[in-house]
């Protein structure tokens, strides 16, 4: 796994480096210290991962995540925000510009670690917890009267997946409640994603809360 650290605090990179770095299948493969030179060590480098520092002086990490995800030769980047604050506009902003989820920067070093592989994989950090709340607390203030007709593209099966999806459950867990196999889950999310231009699983997300698909408290 290719990863690319930014940060503008040269201490906080260092000690991200040695952690990835000392982790089998994994290799810091470039740094940057701002959002311009995040955009431009990502399409020199093509890294699996970015470590994306949201604030920093100059180009933010919200506009470099933008620009990142708005690169088709980008297309494979997954992109996590560091954060020091869970609340913060500035992710919920992120995460609608594509990026993959949320760190905050006192998370444990194992959890670090455990989320660029969830992303490298494809996935979302997208659990029950402060991401899925961070969503739900910013979504809810967009009008979903006025978005909600872009979901009659989705079959009633796609909008049922795309519920749970929101919930912040897994391909297996989202199988095993609607007993179809693992493989039928993911065709469901891959095909509501290309219908509805999503990214990933985390514009899903978004998209789900801010078309009225699901609401703070739902449970199905």
């Amino acid at each position: 796994m290719r990863v690319v650290l930014v940060d503008d605090q040269v201490l906080i990179r260092a000690g991200l480096r040695a952690l990835v770095d000392a982790e089998p299948g994994m290799a810091v493969v470039g740094e940057a210290g701002d959002g311009d030179e995040a955009v431009a060590t990502v399409r020199r480098e093509r890294p699996d991962v970015v470590l994306m520092d949201i604030r920093m002086p100059g180009t933010d990490g919200l506009v470099a995540t933008q620009r990142i995800s708005a690169d088709a030769d980008l297309d494979g980047v997954h992109v996590v925000i560091l954060t020091t604050f869970e609340e913060d506009s500035y992710v919920f902003e992120a995460i609608r510009g594509g990026a993959a989820g949320f760190l905050v920067k006192d998370t444990e070093p194992a959890e670090l670690l455990r989320a660029v592989r969830t992303v490298h994989a494809g996935e979302s950090l997208l659990s029950p917890g402060p991401t899925r709340s961070l969503v739900a607390a910013y979504a809810t203030h967009a009008k979903p009267s006025a978005l909600a007709p872009a979901l009659d593209v989705l079959t009633e099966r796609e909008r049922q997946v795309m519920q749970l999806v929101a919930l912040g459950l897994t391909n297996t867990e989202i199988a095993e409640r609607l007993f179809v196999s693992p493989m039928t889950t993911k065709t469901h999310v891959s095909r509501a994603m290309i219908k509805l231009g999503a990214r990933d699983r985390a514009q899903l997300v978004v998209f789900a809360y801010e078309t009225g698909l699901v609401t703070p408290g739902w449970q199905p």
